[in-house]
């Protein structure tokens, strides 16, 4: 699991997930919904499908794995490290792991106050600044 001052980690069997994914389908990245048409689940998508915008943020990696969520999202998450874990059940319509029984799920713990001014100091990175 990554340091535990990453803004996203991922269980163990989230990383199965999307080892599994990737073997699939090749490089694909996530998206953590903001709640529309798939609720508020973190989507996997093909590197490629889903256009970044210039003001969502990019909150790490996932074994190479880039992560984004939208701005207003960020904002009210960005006191919480997302979890990315794995249920069983369906994933989001446009989500890679719809069809295998299994679905990505956001978990959070909020960040202590002396991390989250570590964190402070290097503000992430938008979508405009990451090149995808």
């Amino acid at each position: 699991m990554p340091s535990i001052l990453s803004r996203v980690s991922a269980t163990e069997a989230a990383l199965d997930l999307l080892r599994t994914l990737r073997r699939k389908h090749g490089p694909v990245m996530f998206f953590q919904s903001g709640g529309c048409c798939d609720g508020s689940s973190p989507m996997c998508y093909a590197l490629g499908e889903f256009q970044v915008g210039d003001a969502d943020v990019y909150l790490g990696d996932l074994d190479g794995t880039p992560f984004y969520i939208g701005a207003d999202q960020f904002e009210y998450w960005k006191h919480t490290q997302l979890i990315i874990d794995v249920v069983q059940g369906n994933g989001g319509m446009f989500s890679l792991e719809n069809g295998s029984g299994l679905r990505f799920l956001s978990r959070s713990r909020l960040f202590s106050d002396d991390e989250y001014a570590k964190l402070a100091e290097a503000p992430p990175l938008l979508g405009s600044q990451t090149g995808n």
